[in-house]
């Protein structure tokens, strides 16, 4: 008898155990997303207050106020746009890998973090090689949306993006969207310019997308990088060329 009390207490600890596991877990996830929605609601009232009216003679329905971005951040240095996509975001002048991974703009910290250009390439965009990170959010908020370049029909529908910075304004004609695992992103330094033309020659030979953009040794780049979950340390890059255009919408 003592042996199936014990026994009895025993599952009864492990039942209770278990509760309370599932109690904090369901409490650490309502916890996450609400986080989470913090993160895209700043966002959204960001887009709604720099956002130039659909009427403005300039680039595009999404043109930037950066005098009003600049109030938030000075280091906000460029607005990245991807039509009937979610990406609508600053582009952050970071000092580091780090700060940017967790912090909004306004500097709040949040676990969407910011988008933010590589700190070893020109803050204006005007160097060859210009790398934007991102998180990859399930959600399909930050980064999380590039993953569907790895399929040839969002590509299709998605050819290009835009870049707004004070200087200039682009369109990014995508041409190659590839896997890399951390590991030989390091090794091989694709981060700096000099290495430009292996990362091309990496990408060309495994890209998941066929474009017919074309680009020529004056052209300029954009990365955008987010993590990837297809093996350990995968990273996902989507290449693009930067065309320059002027305040009417022509090249």
């Amino acid at each position: 008898m003592k042996k199936k009390k014990n026994h009895r207490t025993i599952a009864r600890l492990l039942l209770a155990v278990s509760i309370v596991m599932v109690l904090y877990s369901g409490y650490r996830l309502h916890e996450n997303s609400q986080v989470y929605k913090v993160g895209d609601n700043s966002y959204e009232e960001l887009q709604n207050k720099v956002r130039l009216p659909v009427n403005t003679p300039f680039y595009s329905p999404s043109s930037v106020d950066f005098s009003e971005l600049q109030k938030v951040n000075t280091a906000a240095g460029a607005w990245l746009y991807g039509p009937d996509t979610p990406i609508d975001y600053p582009v952050m002048e970071a000092e580091d890998y780090n700060w940017y991974l967790h912090h909004l703009p306004d500097g709040t910290y949040n676990e969407n973090g910011s988008l933010f250009l590589d700190f070893n390439n020109p803050q204006d965009f005007s160097g060859k090689l210009n790398i934007v990170y991102g998180h990859n959010m399930k959600s399909g908020k930050m980064f999380g949306s590039i993953s569907n370049y790895k399929k040839q029909e969002y590509f299709d529908q998605h050819p290009f993006l835009y870049l707004y910075t004070e200087q200039e304004n682009y369109r990014i004609d995508l041409k190659y969207g590839c896997l890399v695992s951390a590991g030989e992103w390091r090794d091989r330094a694709f981060m700096y310019e000099r290495n430009l033309d292996s990362l091309l020659e990496y990408a060309d030979a495994n890209t998941t997308f066929l474009s017919s953009a074309r680009y020529n040794g004056e052209d300029r780049f954009v990365v955008l990088s987010t993590c990837s979950y297809d093996f350990d340390d995968a990273r996902y890059l989507v290449i693009g060329i930067l065309r320059q255009e002027n305040r009417l919408g022509k090249e």
